[in-house]
């Protein structure tokens, strides 16, 4: 599976194949440049040196800490395909940062509630909350001391702003499509209100009384009547999940 942490740097299959190396002192050298401007208020971005260690990438924001040996990280951009130029691993840095992992705070005060896969395979899917970086839709983990009722508020704050999440709409023939414009998971937020959805298709005029609804994560959600899901999610080559638009509610908390 190909590495998104380090965004647009990151070159095709060819390059990908035949990489070529990013060196540990030209990535501290980059570093060195880029780091202080990527830290915030709360997020702290530092370069720590250990005796006999060597040297590590160190991000800290609220309870999330990040710990990367330097020399790690080169070998993962490497392996990414990142070309070795200071321009493509400054950028590379950025959206590495980009990806680090959500707050509570964040997750509390800015979640979104989307469809995921549940399991590597892609054979089931589940609820999760996400957080808006940029273009980037970002998961949250609840960490192990969080209470029960402080994840239960978190959930249903983002399951709430998920209504507000603008979509675009279209038909194609007897299927209705939604999408978002920049965050593809996003599209997976009409899933909280099926009803309202069937609404919005009817007035664009399919009737949709027994929709079911294909998913496949980070692509359109594709909405159509049994037969013409059932045979949709068999054309389409990436790994989806069919469900009758009911059982939207059942589906678990990831």
């Amino acid at each position: 599976m190909m590495d998104t942490r380090f965004g647009g740097s990151s070159a095709g299959l060819l390059q990908r194949l035949r990489p070529t190396r990013i060196g540990v002192a030209d990535l501290r050298e980059v570093a060195d440049g880029i780091l202080p401007a990527l830290a915030t208020t709360r997020l702290r971005l530092d370069i720590v040196q250990r005796p006999g260690a060597g040297s590590f990438v160190v991000l800290e924001e609220d309870e999330r800490t990040v710990r990367v040996h330097l020399s790690d990280l080169a070998e993962q951009m490497t392996r990414a395909g990142v070309r070795s130029t200071a321009t493509a691993i400054s950028a590379a840095l950025a959206s590495w940062v980009a990806h680090r992992p959500v707050t509570d705070a964040a997750a509390a005060t800015g979640g979104i509630a989307v469809v995921d896969w549940a399991d590597a395979a892609q054979t089931a899917v589940g609820w999760r909350v996400v957080v808006r970086r940029g273009e980037l839709a970002l998961p949250w983990t609840p960490v192990r001391k969080a209470g029960a009722a402080e994840v239960h508020r978190t959930r249903s704050a983002a399951t709430g702003r998920s209504h507000d999440v603008r979509l675009d709409l279209r038909t194609e023939g007897p299927v209705a499509l939604w999408s978002h414009p920049t965050a593809p998971l996003l599209a997976t937020a009409a899933l909280v209100a099926p009803e309202r959805m069937i609404d919005r298709i009817g007035a664009a005029g399919l009737t949709m009384p027994d929709m079911q609804v294909v998913i496949t994560p980070h692509r359109p959600v594709a909405c159509a009547g049994p037969g013409i899901a059932s045979r949709l999610a068999g054309e389409i080559p990436e790994a989806s999940v069919t469900l009758p638009w009911p059982r939207l509610a059942d589906l678990p908390w990831l």
